[in-house]
């Protein structure tokens, strides 16, 4: 893949991600760019920025489409210990960083509908897409995060191409806000979280994630790969997703998870 320069290049004061910023007008994927630089451990937390993608994805391999200007797309490259490397973990730390820099830029209160949507008043504003890479000629395996989130888009929009669930910060919030400051924003607290991991603390994140969640005591249908388990939500973490049905509690590897949904038959 040829790559083209970035048209800007821009550095933030940061720990790890954010150390370089590359802003393009226009690419394929940010994933996609992401994953060409992995060869190259010395690009550990860059952060590539776009107005518009022309192949943008997300889980499952559905498409994320948005006007240009209008979406922060922006992919993460990095190079995690081997324990930090969980996509549980790397999912969880997105999407709390999401909803945590929302409530700072909008006033509004986001939830995270598992394993990688970020919903505010159940309109999803965010899509989460992890993808990692083994070896390549640095030997070390890498892990790009792709975020996308819905900044500037009108209600209208939404209609207008069948995403009836769909909507964005200023649409929900009613403010005038700029793309390019809350991508700046989620770059910050995407680091400042990231290096409390590295630390070790991964309990704080694990206790947002729960919260965010927002399920914990209700019923629910558990979807995985291979079938479905239904019960009582007793708790989520990175041990495993526990539920509780007919006196009995199991515990499922949060990576074996497609869905949690609300069960409303019971």
């Amino acid at each position: 893949m040829a790559l083209m320069p970035p048209h800007d290049i821009c550095c933030f004061q940061s720990r790890r991600v954010g150390r370089q910023v590359w802003s393009f007008q226009l690419v394929d994927s940010t994933n996609t760019l992401a994953l060409a630089l992995a060869d190259d451990a010395g690009n550990d937390g860059l952060v590539l920025l776009t107005r518009e993608q022309t192949s943008g994805r997300g889980q499952y391999g559905r498409s994320w489409t948005a006007p240009p200007g209008s979406s922060v797309l922006l992919s993460v490259l990095l190079f995690p210990p081997d324990w930090l490397r969980r996509p549980a973990i790397l999912t969880a730390w997105a999407a709390v960083s999401v909803c945590e820099t929302i409530g700072e830029v909008a006033g509004l209160q986001a939830t995270i509908k598992w394993p990688n949507d970020v919903l505010v008043r159940e309109r999803k504003v965010c899509g989460i897409l992890i993808e990692q890479r083994q070896g390549g000629l640095a030997g070390a395996p890498a892990t790009v995060v792709g975020i996308g989130l819905n900044v500037q888009q009108p209600a209208a929009f939404f209609s207008a191409v069948d995403l009836p669930l769909g909507a964005s910060l200023t649409s929900l919030s009613g403010k005038p806000l700029e793309t390019q400051v809350v991508a700046q924003r989620l770059i910050r607290q995407l680091d400042l979280a990231y290096d409390r991991l590295l630390q070790g603390d991964t309990d704080s994140l694990q206790a947002l994630w729960q919260e965010r969640l927002g399920l914990l005591g209700e019923q629910v249908v558990v979807e995985m790969f291979d079938q479905n388990k239904e019960g009582r939500l007793l708790g989520v973490g990175w041990q495993g997703v526990v539920l509780q049905e007919a006196g009995q509690t199991a515990s499922i590897a949060p990576e074996l998870v497609r869905h949690i949904i609300p069960n409303c038959g019971t």
